[in-house]
């Protein structure tokens, strides 16, 4: 088969290929931009669920960064910065767990049309990065957790649009808040794969530099 991906030894593809760094480029670009705009769309609206969401879009253009950076480093520096991305993705998702539950005291009704329509763009916006690495979606942890971050963020904008609906329908601030838990618990799921695999390949790359 023509396997464009340039990988390891053992198979595993690294991101040394020219056309995945340009994908990089492009969803890095994308990701920034929709991050000061649901952060903003957030704060007008008083929705806990698109400053979530947002802080994923900030947390995603980091993490493809930082995988940018860490393509063509042995298997140790590439696991080492995996581990780095797992630990602080876990630390959001925390973070935004903290906040929606104070939120959860005394919630105010947030704007559900804002919601609706910076939730379509943001899923828009995942989408087409969803669609651009979906060829890259097998690798490293490195190379994982870019996909893992971008599949994530297109289910939790599904979520913000579907709770945009029924802050609409039912007048409540509730289904805000439920969507913003959601969103961080994804954000510890993926930060647990992420940090499993990280942390395997650094005992595979310890192994491999001290065979005994």
């Amino acid at each position: 088969m023509g396997n464009h991906h340039h990988g390891s030894a053992e198979g595993v593809f690294e991101g040394q290929s020219v056309g995945y760094k340009r994908v990089l480029w492009l969803v890095i670009a994308v990701n920034g931009a929709m991050f000061a705009i649901e952060m903003a769309a957030g704060a007008f609206a008083d929705s806990r669920a698109l400053q979530a969401d947002a802080l994923d879009f900030l947390g995603d253009t980091a993490t493809y960064a930082i995988t940018l950076l860490a393509i063509g480093a042995s298997l140790h520096t590439r696991a080492s910065v995996a581990l780095v991305k797992g630990i602080s993705l876990a630390a959001l998702g925390l973070w935004v767990l903290g906040t929606t539950a104070y939120e959860a005291v005394a919630p105010g009704l947030p704007k559900a049309e804002v919601m609706g329509i910076v939730g379509f763009l943001a899923l828009a916006a995942n989408l087409a990065s969803v669609l651009l690495l979906l060829r890259y979606r097998a690798g490293d942890a490195n190379v994982r957790s870019v996909w893992l971050c971008s599949r994530n963020d297109a289910i939790g904008n599904v979520a913000v649009v579907i709770a945009a609906g029924a802050v609409w329908l039912f007048g409540s601030a509730w289904p805000d808040l439920v969507v913003a838990a959601m969103i961080s618990s994804l954000f510890l799921w993926s930060a647990a794969s992420i940090t499993r695999q990280a942390v395997g390949e650094l005992r595979r790359s310890s192994i491999q530099r001290d065979p005994y």
